[in-house]
């Protein structure tokens, strides 16, 4: 049954279309994010101005996200994430010729990273709540996994590229992420779908909709809480330079392949699941990937095998691989249409929290317990979180099919 359906998934000339959309979009944002960081450095040599760009990135993004949903629910949302196609190649292009011109700042790098942050804050939800739209109802679950195998290519793909075309310039990468996103707005407008216009009022309690409707499906409450606390516990990260020249005793090379190897198992696993999807036991398999993933973040944080330390990343990898996909599909197929975009809203929050407070988190408790008391505290306590969670969440647990 997989190959005629995957066959029918090639022939949705608009998801086809988006997905490349979303390639050349991801792969020119992870290049600039290399390049404005690397930037930043060369001008002013300081962490703390490393740490500022993340930071004037990350507070908009979490401020306007829910407005951003309400705007996916009510607005066409190919246009929206074009429309932040275009804003991106701006700024390239602004970089650029500050560059070329010598009028680089700190400032304006600060500045233009606020616009990267409300851009993403529109562009998550737009592009969440759009594939639904674009596939039939039964093939979402494939869409979905063919989605993240994209963006784990990206996530692989784009720093790399980012760092060889750096070695010529921030120039050259500029230049790069704007001709990529301009393809990315190009294909992003061929997109199609039956789009009728939404009737909501720019309320207070329409834009926090979104928020409530996740609170009382305890399925979508369950499956976004646990990635949230599991992600915030588990992941090691952060903490990747101090195992990479203490530990493992490797240099910058041995550190970027040991930060490429959850988007690798990621990718295998994302292959695999575009071929046999989840059909039963949903809830079971997802509480078990989390598990998994606390499990392997054990296995690096004892680690003093740099081979060792690469699989359980890979592993790493792929059980998150498990349960993005499987959260994300619950997400579409429990939402309603006319909801989707704000609750791809609230989706998106939790993922930025988790990744923002997770690399805090894990700062902070490697300096009350060391770096690899730290990453296994946090390994057990995703395995815990994903036992307690069967307790608190038995309609998540329970949950058979990812259509009821």
């Amino acid at each position: 049954m997989a190959m005629p359906q995957w066959r029918e998934l090639r022939a949705q000339t608009s998801f086809i279309y988006f997905w490349l959309a979303r390639l050349a979009g991801g792969m020119s944002n992870q290049m600039l994010m290399v390049a404005v960081g690397w930037h930043m450095y060369d001008l002013t040599s300081s962490a703390w101005d490393l740490g500022m760009v993340g930071l004037f990135q990350f507070v908009p993004a979490l401020l306007m996200t829910l407005p951003a949903g309400h705007m996916a629910d009510r607005y066409h949302r190919g246009r929206i994430f074009a429309m932040c196609m275009v804003v991106q190649a701006g700024v390239a292009l602004a970089l650029l010729a500050a560059t070329q011109t010598g009028h680089a700042t700190r400032e304006l790098i600060l500045g233009l990273s606020v616009v990267l942050g409300l851009v993403r804050a529109f562009q998550m939800p737009a592009q969440q709540a759009l594939t639904p739209l674009l596939v039939p109802r039964e093939l979402l679950p494939r869409a979905i996994a063919i989605s993240s195998s994209g963006m784990q290519v990206a996530v692989i793909g784009g720093p790399a590229l980012g760092g060889v075309l750096y070695t010529w310039g921030a120039e050259t990468v500029y230049i790069a992420c704007a001709v990529l996103l301009v393809l990315a707005f190009g294909l992003a407008l061929r997109v199609r779908y039956r789009y009728e216009p939404a009737h909501l009022s720019a309320t207070w309690a329409d834009v926090f909709a979104g928020l409530n409707f996740v609170w009382q499906h305890k399925v979508l409450l369950g499956a976004t809480t646990l990635d949230l606390f599991a992600v915030l516990l588990g992941g090691a990260t952060a903490l990747l330079p101090i195992f990479a020249r203490d530990i493992l005793h490797t240099g910058p090379v041995g550190l970027g392949l040991l930060r490429t190897a959850p988007a690798i198992g990621a990718l295998l696993m994302s292959g695999v699941l575009t071929r046999w999807t989840l059909e039963r036991r949903v809830g079971h398999h997802l509480l078990g990937a989390v598990a998994v993933f606390g499990l392997a973040t054990v296995v690096f944080g004892v680690s003093s095998s740099f081979g060792l330390s690469m699989l359980a990343l890979i592993v790493t990898g792929a059980a998150d691989s498990i349960s993005v996909v499987t959260r994300l599909t619950l997400m579409q197929l429990e939402t309603p249409e006319a909801m989707r975009g704000r609750v791809a809203a609230v989706n998106s929050i939790f993922i930025g929290a988790s990744n923002q407070l997770g690399e805090f988190e894990s700062g902070v408790s490697a300096a009350w317990l060391g770096a690899v008391g730290s990453v296994v505290a946090g390994g057990v306590g995703s395995v815990l979180i994903a036992g307690l969670w069967f307790k608190l969440f038995p309609a998540l647990a329970q949950r058979d099919r990812m259509q009821t």
